[in-house]
């Protein structure tokens, strides 16, 4: 990538600014209580950490969470394996090239609000195969398979990949008993939902950009899912849109912390109680940062609507119901092709 091609540059109201705004207050959440051997006997420490979760999904619908359990081995492989894969020639990443048959590989050219994004990715599924509705049609009931496609080489990626997911996976269902708790629902309540998952990891390389206030490494955008668990390199360049006054400020990296960020799903289930917030990354001039989000997604079957809990005659629901998997392979669609319009959004369901 030299210089910016037309398709990466952003509307110059959407263009990023050069001069950083440091996020003061992002939460900073220590799991340690829940993570110790003894942390049954310590009912007040969990209490503390559902109340901190409850703020930080309240205010900012972001927070980073430290003494989170996931070995740091684990990230450090699945770190190693990424560099390695991004470092080969572009010929032998395009051979798992995404294409709309196999949403799941490499892929170069990725648009966010029809702008393409300063960045290269490898996905892979949690579980493989992953079922999906065929096609978004709301009349078509026929299911297929989503399969990963794994590189020759490193040969030591697939391993290292399918570790880690297992390790985040139960940060994740953890963060989720967390906020069930902290909405005052059982700590289970969300569990059921992820039996057939469709959660999906990306490896991000984004590499320095000639021109970083003209283009992103992905545009503004909310996660549709329920959860994201965030590791960044100490790069930096994550900004989040602060909701008290619409500016957009930037997530330093913490160092051996993960950043969590709600989905749109979320904000469905809890009734707007807790609300997903926009998210772009920017680039640089000089560095290349690399990424790994887990997007935590739930079996492609479920309904998602507010939970029954938390409407009354008082607060009655704000969403009609939509499947999230049609809602999902809608907005993948859309990774491949420029559209005319905006990609379906929850507030497409908006009552």
């Amino acid at each position: 990538m030299g210089e910016v091609d037309p398709a990466f540059i952003q509307h110059p109201k959407h263009r990023p600014k050069l001069s950083i705004i440091e996020a003061e207050g992002i939460p900073l959440i220590d799991l340690s209580a829940i993570n110790s051997p003894n942390s049954i006997s310590d009912p007040e420490a969990i209490e503390r950490i559902v109340r901190e979760v409850g703020n930080a999904c309240k205010e900012w619908g972001f927070f980073q969470v430290i003494n989170h359990g996931v070995s740091s081995d684990k990230l450090q492989k699945i770190e190693a394996s990424a560099k390695k894969f991004f470092a080969l020639p572009l010929e032998e990443k395009r051979k798992i090239k995404r294409d709309l048959n196999n949403v799941l590989g490499y892929f170069d050219t990725e648009n966010t609000k029809n702008i393409r994004d300063w960045k290269e990715v490898f996905d892979f599924d949690v579980e493989d195969p992953t079922l999906v509705p065929a096609s978004p049609d709301p009349e078509d009931d026929e299911e297929t398979e989503w399969t990963n496609q794994w590189p020759e080489y490193p040969p030591e990626m697939r391993e290292a990949c399918q570790e880690y997911a297992r390790e985040v996976e139960k940060l994740a269902l953890k963060l989720m008993g967390l906020i069930a708790l902290s909405l005052g629902l059982p700590e289970d309540r969300f569990k059921g939902y992820f039996k057939d998952q469709t959660t999906r990891i990306r490896l991000n390389h984004y590499p320095p950009c000639p021109s970083p206030e003209l283009a992103l490494g992905v545009g503004r955008h909310k996660d549709g899912g329920a959860l994201t668990v965030l590791a960044q390199d100490d790069v930096g360049g994550l900004e989040v849109k602060r909701k008290t006054d619409g500016e957009w400020v930037r997530v330093n990296p913490t160092p051996n912390a993960y950043i969590i960020n709600l989905g749109d799903t979320l904000q469905v289930w809890s009734n707007e109680r807790y609300e997903s917030t926009e998210h772009r990354v920017m680039v640089n001039s000089e560095k290349e940062r690399f990424s790994i989000p887990y997007f935590l997604e739930p079996a492609h079957y479920t309904i998602i609507k507010p939970l029954e809990e938390l409407i009354n005659e008082q607060n009655p629901a704000k969403y009609r119901p939509y499947s999230w998997g049609k809602f999902m392979t809608h907005r993948k669609l859309s990774n491949f092709k420029k559209l005319n319009v905006e990609n379906i959004q929850i507030h497409d369901f908006r009552i």
